[in-house]
């Protein structure tokens, strides 16, 4: 990275990649990154990828913010990101802030006012602020405990159901096979796709993410009028649906707009199912990473108005992220 002028950055990590901005003082984007995920709970090379992105940083950052996947989940962990970025970055810690990517995402969806944001991605969570500055995390648990909703979620019960219906346990499943099996490049004919669904479990190097990228299939299918697709995704809405409803319980704001973020929610059917249990949502103001970039102007003492945010959202829209 080069230039001379003050500039702050932002990194925004998730599980399957995560993505480095550098911003100027007109809310212009200097330069941007990309890289892998670096969630360190499913992620060997997370700091690796954290010291690429971040390799030659220029020195006239006047401030920083880095949403990380799993900070504040684990003690030990969290240390290790913290560590991490002090280390890889190079900078005094009064110029940067750390915080989890899902609270940067909120701070993003709602440029800073109070909201519920409920990501659905590979995983799930909920994060929420009112306005007072109380924050509250629902969900988040991981795909062992939890991540209900999520990419993965959906991809695992597809995957159960499939199962189901290609051994007799539920009879009534059998529409979900061929379309399920084509959307996974499998032989369509119950008899060939047992043993084909094994050998594609078998050669999965990274089971979370594989399992995560299915769930765009059964999102297709939904919106096709599959009837077992459509109960998977009315079911994720459910939860996904509960994580708001406690976060708005647990900060006494039943009146909380919610937003959204995470591919799962591209697709229109669970959009709709979503609105349908918690009312018309507040489209996102900035993208997860905008989140990042308000925070780190604020740590630079930039002042971030309206029309500012209003040149940062045009910016990151073009940039089609």
């Amino acid at each position: 990275m080069t230039g001379a002028s003050p500039c702050i950055l932002a990194l925004d990590s998730g599980g399957t990649k995560t993505l480095l901005l550098v911003v100027d003082r007109n809310a212009n984007i200097v330069s941007a990154r990309r890289g892998t995920g670096s969630n360190p709970f499913d992620q060997p090379r997370w700091r690796e990828v954290l010291a690429e992105l971040l390799a030659d940083v220029p020195a006239h950052v006047a401030g920083a913010a880095f949403g990380l996947a799993g900070y504040g989940e684990s003690v030990t962990i969290t240390a290790r990101q913290d560590a991490a970025v002090h280390e890889i970055l190079g900078l005094p810690t009064d110029r940067y802030i750390v915080r989890n990517d899902v609270e940067m995402a909120c701070t993003g969806a709602f440029a800073g006012a109070p909201g519920v944001l409920i990501l659905s991605g590979t995983g799930s969570m909920a994060w929420a602020m009112d306005e007072t500055g109380r924050n509250l995390r629902v969900g988040g648990w991981g795909p062992l405990f939890g991540d209900e909703g999520s990419a993965f979620w959906i991809g695992r019960e597809a995957l159960s159901l499939l199962t189901q219906a290609l051994d007799g346990r539920d009879g009534d499943a059998h529409p979900f096979i061929a379309p399920m099996c084509r959307s996974m490049n499998l032989p369509t004919s119950p008899a060939a796709a047992g043993a084909a669904l094994l050998e594609w479990y078998g050669g999965l190097s990274h089971e979370r993410s594989a399992v995560a990228a299915l769930a765009h299939g059964v999102c297709e299918m939904a919106m096709n009028g599959n009837e077992q697709a459509c109960r998977i995704l009315d079911r994720a809405a459910r939860h996904l649906a509960h994580h708001v409803t406690v976060a708005r319980r647990g900060l006494s704001r039943p009146e909380l707009p919610w937003s959204h973020t995470g591919g799962t929610f591209n697709n229109p059917y669970l959009r709709q199912a979503m609105t349908r249990l918690c009312g018309q949502p507040q489209p996102p103001r900035l993208p997860p990473i905008g989140g990042g970039i308000l925070r780190a102007a604020r740590q630079a003492g930039w002042a971030t108005d309206a029309p500012w945010t209003d040149h940062l959202a045009s910016a990151l829209k073009d940039m089609k992220l």
